[in-house]
């Protein structure tokens, strides 16, 4: 198995403390967790290890961006010469799949990922497009509330903060007349 060994140990003691987190926050059933994370943890050694997919997560996780596959195709592309943006896609999916990475769907043309698993905020910029994780502690009375309201059964909830981030204003400010 290449899941478990001393350079992913890390990774399956940040699951397991996210598990123990989500768990506390959230008031889950351990019985609900446990095997959705076990079965992460199997989807996890399903997958052949490969190089590209190995360098698309460190590429994901060494970026403050959130960038499209196509920015991560033109990064790696020097690297692996015969890469493909469907190969691209494949080992975003699997990584996806594995719970290493998160796909970011603000309904765009285009999908983002990021390496930041755990649960927060994000900040996306009305001029430039820019997505910023903001951090800032995760609202679950919301959940708590909506239930309440509503009769429902909320799993998570995603909240979005639109402006302009501090790079434009600070260029809009530079510019003479602007404010």
């Amino acid at each position: 198995m290449n899941f478990i060994n001393p350079g992913n140990i890390h990774r399956v003691l940040y699951l397991i403390f996210n598990l123990l987190f989500l768990t506390e926050i959230k008031k889950y059933s351990i019985l609900v967790i446990v095997p959705i994370f076990i079965f992460n943890r199997i989807i996890a050694v399903i997958y052949k290890k490969s190089r590209q997919r190995e360098r698309l997560l460190e590429l994901l996780q060494s970026t403050g961006r959130h960038p499209a596959a196509d920015w991560l195709y033109d990064k790696l592309k020097p690297e692996f010469p015969h890469l493909s943006m469907g190969t691209v896609y494949r080992n975003l999916s699997i990584l996806e799949k594995q719970g290493l990475i998160k796909k970011i769907d603000f309904g765009s043309t285009y999908d983002r990922f990021e390496a930041k698993i755990t649960p927060h905020y994000h900040f996306i910029c009305e001029v430039c497009g820019a997505i910023k994780d903001l951090e800032i502690p995760m609202e679950y009375r919301l959940e708590k509330k909506v239930e309440e309201t509503t009769h429902m059964t909320v799993h998570n909830h995603r909240i979005e903060f639109f402006g302009i981030c501090d790079a434009c204003m600070a260029k809009r400010d530079s510019i003479p007349g602007q404010t």
